[in-house]
């Protein structure tokens, strides 16, 4: 039937609108999204500047930061594999808990947690995890919270840092905050795991620290993790003494004062025995972070004739977790109980003995005691995952060992 006033022409002009709107309308909401994401995006990025923005002026503190694992919070192929396995979780209906420490302004804006994830599930994140703006408008750190909670203050876009006399400049204004030289600025993310929360004192990341030599000399986080050096803060600045922020840790060389091995070898007839002291030099746990996959291990290794290897054995540093079924788990968000615990406490020296056949058919035999942070762990499903987030694969340097400090020397086997 013909509508009154409508000629043929207007009704198939109508006809190829009305199709053309049904095409076009998935497009046309994807558009609209795209259009809501990248305003998200913006207003996150208008508190909280890109540290793309900050390398303008602060060249030299960028490229630091930059080669640094905190440039990679959510970079990292290990965090994404674990975002998945959270977000699946039980645990996972709090979307944002696994970025309030790998993006913490997530706080700020928790109503855009799936652009964070979004974001981090697509392995080249627009967006900072851990950079400039996420420490540097950190104003007071609430302890009184556990873990402790940051406390910005976004209103007055002031820059907090460590220096009385910092440089006027059009781009922000800068006030010296003694919280910059203390190590609460760093507990609110180093503290614990707080989707592991749940176990208390039994999954804390820094064990008695505040207890340790190194804390009653007066040492802070940043007397080690940020250390002095001379340079500039700012391009163009006068040198002065400023922050380093590399962060070295478990990467670079502050790794290689994290210990020291203590070695003692007796032969008894066909019996030899080696001791070997374990003496962590940190003022907190080893290892810290995520304990169950991120684990520090002590490799024996004994050389005979023609340097084969006649023995080996290994103590494994770090936490075994069960879960809410009676299983092991690598994930601390999945555990309901810590069922063995083998970290090195703050400062501690831990005694290993090692008995094996004493070599035969040679008369000196080749010792070998090396402490490693360990390659990544966890089950072959996660693994599979981490490797296949890896641009790098399996030759991603997570699955690499990082030598801590190695022993070495050759043993007479007959007295």
């Amino acid at each position: 039937m013909m509508v009154r006033g409508l000629t043929p022409v207007m009704i198939g002009l109508i006809s190829a609108i009305a199709v053309a709107a049904f095409i076009l309308a998935p497009w046309l909401d994807r558009s609209t999204f795209a259009e809501e994401v990248a305003m998200s995006q913006s207003t996150i990025e208008q508190a909280f500047p890109n540290s793309s923005k900050c390398k303008r002026c602060h060249e030299r503190v960028f490229e630091e930061w930059d080669t640094s694992p905190l440039s990679r919070s959510i970079h990292s192929p290990a965090f994404r594999a674990s975002l998945d396995a959270f977000l699946s979780s039980q645990a996972g209906k709090d979307k944002a808990q696994c970025f309030r420490c790998h993006a913490p302004h997530v706080r700020e804006f928790s109503e855009h947690v799936e652009l964070f994830i979004n974001q981090a599930k697509a392995g080249d994140p627009s967006l900072d995890g851990v950079a400039c703006a996420q420490c540097h408008l950190i104003k007071q750190v609430d302890r009184t919270k556990q873990p402790p909670e940051p406390k910005y203050e976004l209103e007055s876009k002031m820059i907090y840092g460590p220096y009385k006399d910092s440089v006027q400049n059009r781009a922000h204004q800068s006030m010296e905050l003694g919280l910059f030289q203390k190590s609460d600025l760093c507990l609110n993310c180093h503290q614990s795991v707080p989707s592991a929360a749940g176990l208390g004192k039994a999954n804390d990341l820094l064990g008695n620290w505040d207890q340790s030599k190194a804390v009653k000399s007066g040492k802070e986080c940043q007397t080690c993790h940020m250390p002095e050096q001379v340079g500039e803060s700012a391009n163009g600045e006068k040198k002065r003494r400023t922050a380093n922020h590399t962060f070295p840790g478990r990467i670079g060389k502050l790794r290689q004062e994290a210990a020291k091995l203590g070695v003692t070898t007796k032969v008894e007839g066909e019996k030899t025995t080696i001791t070997v002291k374990v003496q962590s030099l940190v003022p907190h746990n080893l290892p810290t972070t995520h304990p169950a996959w991120a684990t520090v291990v002590l490799d024996l290794d004994i050389k005979g004739k023609n340097l084969k290897t006649v023995f080996t054995d290994k103590r494994i540093y770090g936490r075994v977790y069960q879960d809410a079924n009676g299983q092991k788990t690598s994930f601390d968000f999945e555990a309901v109980k810590v069922i063995e615990d083998t970290v090195l406490k703050p400062e501690e020296t831990r005694v290993e003995i090692f008995t094996f056949p004493t070599p035969k058919d040679t008369k000196t035999f080749d010792v070998e005691a090396t402490l490693n942070y360990a390659p990544i762990t966890g089950t072959a499903s996660f693994l599979q995952r981490v490797e296949a987030e890896s641009s790098q694969g399996s030759q991603d340097p997570v699955f690499q060992p990082i030598e801590i400090v190695k022993y070495a020397e050759n043993v007479a086997a007959t007295k």
